[in-house]
């Protein structure tokens, strides 16, 4: 009974990455697309949404199936309501890619502001938090929580930044108002990305460790 239930554990968390890695991929390259103004990749990226539930719901059902059958306990318990969360938080970022790579055609006729002003920078940042969020829990190994708080801190002085930046294309010229509200509109995911990036680090250090701590 146990070595089905390790082997069935296993395998869930082997679905869990890789839906992570298709959520974060699905944010990044709608921003890969968005600066290169490629519709035909945005395309693509909002399409992967219907896979993106599929997997969703087929770990939820194997979750819910674990527990019902073999009734875990201890960190076998909490690996599994981990899980359950963590492809929440990596759905919303998947959907923000999708909701992106959807803007991309509007912003597509016309040159970037400011070449996108940073943007790019800040995807950046949130790409890394989820690798390393996805990385801690592929690897059983606690968070470095103080990272995932200092890099929070930066895109969310970034979006504060590309608001001010936006803001003043927009005044200075009221034909950047559409771009500049989509800029402002992307950079806002961005943040939200990052938040769920630091909530999927909390589950991985609560599943580690059974203590919950917030990152603030």
């Amino acid at each position: 009974m146990r070595s089905k239930f390790d082997k069935e554990l296993n395998e869930i968390k082997n679905l869990v990455v890789e839906m992570g890695e298709l959520s974060k991929e699905m944010l990044n390259n709608s921003i890969v697309a968005l600066k290169n103004q490629d519709v035909k990749q945005a395309k693509k990226i909002y399409i992967q949404k219907d896979e993106l539930m599929k997997m969703d719901e087929n770990i939820e059902h194997r979750c819910l199936q674990a527990i019902s059958m073999y009734q875990p306990m201890a960190k076998d318990m909490r690996i599994l309501g981990a899980s359950l969360k963590i492809i929440t938080y990596q759905t919303r970022i998947g959907r923000y890619g999708k909701d992106i790579a959807k803007m991309v055609e509007e912003l597509s006729d016309k040159p970037h502001i400011a070449k996108l002003v940073s943007i790019p920078h800040m995807n950046e940042i949130v790409y890394e938090m989820i690798t390393d969020a996805l990385n801690a829990y592929k690897s059983d190994k606690s968070v470095d929580i103080k990272s995932f708080a200092d890099r929070d801190d930066d895109v969310d002085a970034l979006r504060e930044s590309i608001f001010r930046e936006v803001l003043s294309y927009m005044m200075e010229d009221n034909k950047k108002i559409k771009r500049g509200m989509y800029y402002v509109m992307i950079a806002r995911y961005l943040e939200r990305c990052a938040d769920h990036a630091c909530k999927i680090a909390e589950k991985v250090n609560y599943m580690i460790t059974g203590k919950r701590i917030e990152i603030k």
